[in-house]
């Protein structure tokens, strides 16, 4: 770790977090891996997002996108680690986060120099991260997820969706599905206020179920913990407006400010200039401050 233990201090304003992908198959058609020198090509992008605004880093090497194939944690590992190692000396006062949910992808990270975890799977595909975040200090962000290989519909031009996804009680079945993820964070040891919890917007949820997570995001609120919301040309925006991922901009713009307005701590997106503009606009908006403009 690099060793920046401080917390943001919640409820303040809205934190943005950068999408760096060392991958060859985003959904979003930014993976780094398509270049020459992705370490390069990392730090480029991560000076840009930071002189954007950017205040964390979440950094990740498998592409999480409806039907993408899982990659080992070899292969995970050797394209993280050259990123962290490159962006922890290079940009020592950003938080970085890695996005795994492989305890051992995890802790190479972590020695590398991440600063955050962030586990797309709650601690369901491996309960160890909990350890590590334990033993380390590192925040740990939570999110829901009930992505099913079967539940997938892919579009060519629009990109794969989850449909016919069943919840008995949405809000309730997402609340008590991370609350089950936030017990077995403190049982390790994890301490309460190292704990992000994330509803997974787009992760086994519908294009409606998504539209009225995130309308209600102020109940996942209501559960006591800094919420991380991640809609970014997320396929429900693109099937809202039939559009691909290239031009949901307006679409992220639109869940991201009824997201803060609704009690959203972290947005995590992909354009990282418009959307410090729409979150600043936003704060001003639902929590301001005096200004000095």
């Amino acid at each position: 770790m690099t060793g920046k233990v401080i917390l943001p201090e919640w409820g303040k304003r809205t934190y943005i977090m950068g999408i760096i992908n060392i991958t060859p198959d985003s959904f979003s058609g930014d993976g780094l891996l398509q270049g020459e020198d992705p370490v390069a090509d990392a730090l480029k992008q991560a000076q840009a997002f930071v002189a954007a605004g950017a205040d964390i880093l979440d950094i990740g090497a498998e592409s999480t996108r409806p039907g993408a194939q899982a990659v080992s944690v070899e292969v995970e590992t050797s394209r993280l680690v050259p990123v962290i190692q490159c962006l922890a000396e290079n940009l020592p006062d950003t938080w970085l986060s890695v996005d795994t949910y492989k305890s051992e992808t995890a802790r190479a990270a972590i020695e590398a120099g991440a600063d955050w975890i962030n586990d797309i799977w709650g601690l369901q595909a491996d309960p160890a991260i909990a350890d590590l975040a334990a033993h380390t200090g590192a925040p740990l962000i939570l999110m829901h997820n009930r992505s099913r290989p079967s539940d997938v519909s892919l579009q060519k031009r629009l990109g794969g969706r989850y449909t016919n996804v069943e919840y008995k009680n949405l809000l309730e079945d997402v609340k008590d599905g991370l609350m089950q993820s936030v017990i077995l964070a403190m049982r390790a040891g994890v301490k309460t206020d190292r704990i992000i919890v994330d509803p997974g917007i787009g992760f086994g949820k519908t294009r409606e179920q998504n539209l009225e997570l995130l309308n209600r995001l102020n109940e996942i609120c209501a559960l006591g913990y800094p919420v991380l919301l991640g809609p970014s040309r997320k396929s429900f925006i693109g099937y809202t407006l039939n559009l691909p991922p290239d031009q949901r901009v307006e679409g992220t713009a639109a869940a991201i400010a009824v997201g803060i307005a609704r009690g959203a701590d972290i947005i995590r997106v992909h354009d990282v200039e418009y959307m410090v503009r729409v979150a600043r606009m936003t704060d001003a908006i639902v929590r301001p401050l005096p200004f000095h403009g």
